[in-house]
């Protein structure tokens, strides 16, 4: 039986990094990318090593349409040569950006770039990944509790992960057929250096978040990957083509 295997996009650091760990925890091999953090990335490699399982870390900008094409040829000679495998089990579709602008302030430059990283970036790496895939694998994409809550400056982000959801089920849909199954993780506010680490670098908001969940806390990165992780096994053989809110239970 061939080793499974996961692209995790975006998994040098945040979120993506403990996603890449939990993965391996579970046994599943990884392979990893990263934009600029190419240290930050050998260490995830190196702590998965650590664990007795394989990864690589490849440097790629998902926001670059044009590049997916090479990127995919990368992890398929990567794949040949780590593993002497020709396809992988599943695609975590992590990599993003965040940005808080008010809707008056939006501009076209900015409103491209999210689009192209958050969205369009995700879409066609996905449709191009697909047929690399082996059947029986799965999807994870990435959304945010503010699809559900509005949070001021959010309307071009949380716009493009309502996106992502809806593009979700259809991946579930119509690649059901091989087996392949497509879920979304929408964690809530979480402690990372995500958008200038918005929240642990502001007490206040912090606090002030943390008061509007039951559980009284804000999230961690850990908090989040091991769900990722566990949606990539056989133990999650039946959820398909589900949103499913990482959140701590915040503004019931």
């Amino acid at each position: 039986m061939n080793q499974k295997i996961a692209l995790v996009t975006g998994g040098s650091r945040g979120l993506g990094r403990d996603m890449a760990l939990s993965l391996a925890g579970k046994g599943i091999d990884v392979i990893l990318t990263y934009h600029t953090s190419a240290g930050a990335a050998q260490k995830v490699v190196e702590e998965i090593e650590a664990e007795g399982r394989k990864a690589v870390a490849l440097q790629a900008d998902h926001s670059d349409i044009a590049a997916i094409d090479s990127f995919l040829d990368k992890v398929q000679s990567t794949l040949r040569e780590v593993w002497n495998q020709e396809r992988f089990d599943f695609l975590i579709n992590n990599a993003g950006i965040g940005a808080t602008i008010p809707i008056a302030e939006v501009t076209e430059e900015a409103f491209d770039k999210l689009v192209n990283t958050n969205f369009k970036g995700v879409y066609f790496l996905t449709q191009k990944a697909l047929p690399l895939m082996n059947d029986n694998g799965g999807v994870v994409f990435i959304s945010s509790g503010t699809t559900r809550f509005c949070v001021h400056g959010y309307s071009i982000y949380s716009s493009l992960k309502a996106a992502l959801e809806v593009f979700t089920k259809y991946v579930a849909k119509e690649f059901g057929s091989r087996g392949i199954r497509s879920n979304i993780v929408a964690p809530g506010p979480t402690e990372t250096d995500f958008n200038g680490a918005a929240i642990r670098n502001n007490p206040q908001v912090k606090s002030f978040l943390s008061s509007l969940s039951p559980l009284g806390r804000v999230g961690n990165a850990d908090d989040i990957g091991s769900v990722v992780a566990f949606l990539c096994t056989d133990e999650a053989r039946w959820i398909n083509g589900q949103r499913i809110e990482v959140s701590g239970g915040i503004s019931l």
